[in-house]
């Protein structure tokens, strides 16, 4: 399988992006702070959100997919029973656990430093996908290691590993029909 991209972005997010994720999500986004990876069609995939939504409540999530594609390619791998084999390889695989751990404290790190000037940092230590104990959302774990890149979260690496070409349709939400008038 070829690789989905090159090096991990965070880009500021355009106009022209957010048109995109709202219309991949069917919804406008929230607390939308940058895009942090772009699918090899060019549009974005995974975006990175505020620790905390407009209003204050908080939102642990930091990185969040937003290609249907790719999201439905995670949620067959978690229909596969990928979710419970790679759980069970935490508690047999001494090294995919303490990278597992890592990944966990990297995504905390990089979660409070994306607090935004005056906003408290979250105090909850909970982080994406199960992490660091349980294999519980591939979406999570698969933005995660889009977003940060190859050997950063190896649950997630597997997931885009087993994913397939997503993108290889083409771009996943295109511009609205403008109706003749």
């Amino acid at each position: 399988m070829k690789e989905p991209a090159g090096d991990p972005v965070r880009e500021a997010v355009s106009e022209a992006d957010r048109e995109v994720i709202a219309r991949q999500l069917g919804r406008p986004p929230r607390a939308l702070a940058a895009v942090a990876h772009r699918c090899p069609c060019g549009q974005p995939d995974v975006v990175e959100t505020s620790p905390r939504l407009e209003d204050g409540t908080p939102f642990p999530t930091l990185y969040y997919l937003t290609c249907p594609r790719a999201s439905a390619a995670a949620s067959r791998l978690e229909s596969a029973g990928r979710m419970r084999e790679w759980q069970d390889d935490l508690a047999t695989d001494p090294a995919l656990a303490a990278g597992y751990r890592a990944a966990h404290e990297a995504y905390l790190a990089t979660r409070d430093a994306a607090a935004r000037p005056g906003e408290p940092v979250l105090e909850t230590r909970a982080t994406a996908g199960g992490m660091p104990d349980r294999v519980k959302c591939l979406h999570a774990l698969a933005g995660h290691s889009l977003a940060a890149g190859p050997g950063v979260n190896p649950v997630g690496d597997r997931a885009v590993a087993e994913m397939g070409e997503w993108w290889a349709r083409g771009p996943c939400a295109l511009p609205e029909q403008q109706e003749d008038a």
